[in-house]
């Protein structure tokens, strides 16, 4: 049922009281000296629901709009000062942890003592007083989700955000907007969960509001904005400081007329290369400033030399390499033959270097089952040949030439072995697997071409087969709410760890794609993908009428924007540092952020903890400088800068905070930690942080009020509810109805995900089409995602990023039903109901019909919309 399936979201939000006593416990022992607040006048915050946190910067002219073009110099009337300035040099000694014994990263568990004894007072800016119960705070009555989202999109959409402010807090994830790069990176590529850091590290333990951003390096530009400007500075390579290496951004400072520059992340001077130099202006700027991406803009990218290239020698282009399972399974479904058929077509579509006639990617082709197959698809060849490898103990590639070939050059004679294949095993009897086998022969074929790439993977069962990473059905639903839960979603060891490990240092990026009728072990075989940067498809009992989903998800990996063999490092300036980092990557020290690959939608959350003192002048800089190759075989250097203020004052750091960046850095913490600790503490770790951060709020930046108002910051008005849907999440909700593999693939997923999918995921858009104006193009508005919004008579779309599901009441309009389904009233809807709904143009999505009768059989499918 509906109702069971997607219990995490669509339930009345409820929050666990972690309570405390005014003026007892540690959340109200004494206040550090710099943390004091003027505490507001009124009793109650007044509303300021929409209003934005920063000044709006005023409109400039667009910039250029294709990166082709010369960068063309801005008005200097309406240049901003240099974003940032230097800080002090001296660092001190490490400040103490904020966590304690038994918590887990970025979550510590609140101390102990009298402070959570009694439910806490919790009160929004509105006013709003719900009744307080000795279980549940509700939250029915505080400010609409929905309503947060809607203000923010008559305030701010459709608007052009300059980003030369420094500390500036951007539209939410859900707001259309246009950025203008003007000395900071776009939101979409840096979001940080506040956007004014505290001076000390006493005041960010008392507040224990997690000071972290959200990278996505790669994330896509919309068509309507300035694509990232590259820069070549020959075999000089990119300027960077002597000191902490940081590269040449708007936080440099020149001085002695342009001979020098200071950097802005240790203040160390360095000399300005000869090649490089350039007059200042009456205001300290160089004269060049807007003619040169790396002066004025936030992200670019250099071209990179030979030093940042393995061995120093150029990289060849990446490759695909296609590994299907042909056992008996897949054969008898009908998945291989509908398989090659999609990837004749879906070749054609390989990325290509901006402004390149064709695709430098080479491709090849493997097919196994308890052996593996290679194919030599050399285009002097006039059939494809196959060569068999069946000791899968110990992997080898058994050809180099003719294995990774041009898709271009080889064309027919891979299109013949596409069309070969499903005959060749058809009258197979093979049901067993191997799957770190396969892994391993891919990778040392892309190891053996001196080249890095993807592994697209089409796997159906667990891998039974004698051979090195076997493995054994562990889902044992009787340790669900026990101590042991968390070995459910702990990847097996030994071999599947040191394969992750070989992948990422080749270069090798695994996606997988996998179509199981029972437990396959998503938590081990996913691993694999999610440490190399790659990403993980299910769909259980899938039938070759579901064609389309994964034909468009294939499509999806192939075309993506990527970047190969990636290594990223995080750089800040003087007072805080980067100490941990959450996503798909891998890291073999404590500093460089390691993937395989990483394409678009990839992100990496990044927690900072001061080791000095901040100052409110000199703010805090962020640099996260990523080396990768790309699809033409370049390897390049993309840079991201971001400024950030610094306050003294709680109320400034508060004000800034972003709820759906904070979700996503919660969500990250709590699913890393469910491997190591019980379901139960993670939760109760959620709770208690959450209470803690409102109720320092509460004591430091508003007025007093009665115990039973909920008091909530503008900027987190919506948190409780967020973090309450985080808690009812598929991977932390302990119950039989969720399959172990489906919850471990939630897991894995969030691991690699950006601000914007967590948020639609963790609160999915609720959107009633019963009343939809079939003349206009604007979608309906979502309402609250609460079971009691629907209605018998109503028709509704439930969406979270990764599904879409249509709930029909019993009740709806027959006319409704006939021109949907063809079918005169809601009683004719039978099993056929999937190939019943006409197709889109809005890609492809799970779509669920569930019907209000609970009592009778749900009549509930999965069907394909394209």
């Amino acid at each position: 049922m509906l109702k069971n399936f997607y219990e995490i979201s669509i339930n009345e939000c409820r929050l666990k009281k972690a309570s405390f006593s005014p003026g007892h416990g540690p959340l109200h022992g004494p206040q550090s000296p710099t943390s004091s607040v003027p505490q507001p006048t009124s009793q109650v915050l007044p509303p300021t629901s929409g209003r934005p946190l920063m000044p709006q910067a005023p409109q400039m002219a667009p910039p250029p709009s294709a990166s082709g073009q010369p960068f063309m110099p801005q008005s200097p009337q309406m240049a901003p000062p240099p974003i940032g300035a230097s800080s002090a040099m001296g660092t001190t000694a490490a400040a103490a942890a904020m966590g304690v014994p038994g918590s887990f990263s970025g979550l510590p568990h609140p101390p102990g003592g009298s402070g959570f004894q009694q439910p806490p007072g919790l009160a929004g800016p509105q006013g709003f007083q719900p009744q307080a119960s000795p279980q549940y705070l509700f939250i029915l009555q505080s400010p609409l989700q929905t309503q947060v989202i809607e203000d923010d999109q008559t305030k701010r959409g459709g608007q052009v955000y300059a980003t030369n402010l420094r500390g500036q807090v951007p539209p939410l994830v859900t707001t259309d907007f246009v950025v203008q790069d003007q000395g900071n990176a776009s939101p979409r590529f840096i979001r940080c969960t506040t956007y004014c850091f505290p001076c000390t590290a006493d005041l960010a333990k008392q507040c224990q509001v997690p000071l972290a951003a959200v990278i996505k390096p790669f994330a896509a530009v919309p068509k309507n904005e300035t694509p990232l400007y590259t820069v070549d500075h020959g075999e000089a390579g990119p300027i960077r400081c002597n000191r902490c290496k940081a590269y040449m951004c708007p936080f440099m400072h020149f001085i002695d007329g342009g001979r020098r520059y200071q950097c802005g992340f240790c203040s160390c001077v360095n000399e300005v290369p000869a090649f490089y130099f350039q007059h200042l202006d009456h205001m300290g700027r160089r004269v060049d400033a807007y003619q040169r991406p790396e002066l004025s803009l936030g992200s670019y990218e250099f071209v990179a030399t030979l030093e940042y290239c393995k061995n120093k020698k150029p990289p060849n282009p990446p490759a695909f390499i296609f590994m299907i399972d042909v056992s008996y399974p897949n054969i008898k479904s009908g998945l291989v033959r509908l398989l090659c058929a999609e990837l004749k077509s879906l070749l054609e579509r390989l990325p290509r270097e901006e402004g390149a006639g064709s695709s430098a990617v080479r491709v090849g082709f493997v097919t196994y089952n308890k052996i593996l197959h290679f194919y030599n698809v050399k285009s002097t060849l006039a059939q494809p040949q196959m060569m068999v490898v069946s000791d899968v103990a110990e992997m080898f590639v058994p050809l180099l030439d003719g294995f990774l070939v041009n898709f271009q050059e080889s064309r027919s004679v891979i299109n013949n072995l596409l069309e070969q294949i499903p005959d060749m095993f058809t009258d197979t009897g093979e049901s067993e697997t191997v799957f770190a086998p396969v892994v391993q022969a891919g990778m040392e074929a892309l190891k053996a071409a001196d080249s890095s790439g993807k592994l697209f993977i089409f796997h159906s069962s667990i891998p039974t087969a004698e051979a090195p990473g076997k493995l054994k059905n562990r889902d044992d639903r009787k340790l669900i709410n026990t101590e042991k839960e968390k070995t459910l979603f702990q990847p097996a060891k030994g071999v599947y760890e040191d394969l992750s490990k070989e992948c990422v240092s080749n270069g090798c990026c695994v996606d997988l794609f996998l179509f199981p009728g029972q437990y396959i072990d998503v938590a081990t075989m996913g691993s694999v993908a999610m440490h190399t940067g790659g990403s993980v498809y299910k769909y259980s009992n899938f039938q070759v009428l579901n064609r389309s989903q994964g034909a468009s998800d294939i499509r999806k990996e192939v075309e993506k924007p990527v970047g190969f063999d990636a290594t990223m490092r995080v750089r800040t300036s003087t007072g805080f540092r980067a100490t941990d980092f959450f996503g798909a990557i891998y890291m073999s020290n404590t500093t460089d952020v390691e993937m395989a690959a990483v394409d678009c939608h990839k992100a990496v959350t990044v927690e900072f903890k001061h080791d000095d003192k901040l100052s409110d002048d000199a703010g805090a800089l962020v640099q996260c400088a990523l080396l990768y190759t790309s699809v033409g075989g370049q390897r390049r250097l993309r840079i991201h800068n971001l400024s950030l203020s610094c306050s003294s004052q709680l109320a400034d750091l508060y004000k800034s905070c972003e709820t759906d960046a904070l979700v996503n850095f919660f969500a990250k913490s709590a699913y890393r930690a469910m491997v190591n600790q019980p379901l139960k503490a993670v939760r109760e770790v959620l709770v208690h942080q959450t209470a803690h951060m409102l109720a320092c709020y509460r004591k430091n930046c508003a007025s007093p009020s009665a115990v039973s108002q909920l008091i909530l910051p503008d900027a987190m008005k919506v948190l409780p509810v967020y973090m309450n849907s985080l808690m009812k999440s598929a991977a932390l909700v302990g119950s039989a109805d969720l399959s172990t593999d489906d919850r471990a693939l939630q897991r894995l997923l969030v691991t690699g995900m950006g601000v914007e999918e967590t948020q639609a995921l963790f609160y999915p858009r609720l959107i009633p089409l019963h009343n939809l104006d079939v003349g206009s193009k604007a979608v309906p508005l979502a309402v609250r995602c609460s079971e009691e919004r629907l209605s018998e008579g109503g028709v509704f779309l439930l969406e979270n990023g990764l599904q879409m599901f249509l709930w029909l009441g019993q009740a709806c309009p027959p006319e409704f039903i006939q021109s949907i389904f063809n079918v005169p009233s809601f009683a004719h809807l039978g099993a056929d109901v999937v190939r019943r709904l006409p197709l889109g143009d809005q890609g492809v999505h799970n779509i669920f019909c569930h019907t209000l009768d609970t009592s009778a059989e749900t009549k509930c499918q999965s069907i394909i919309m394209e």
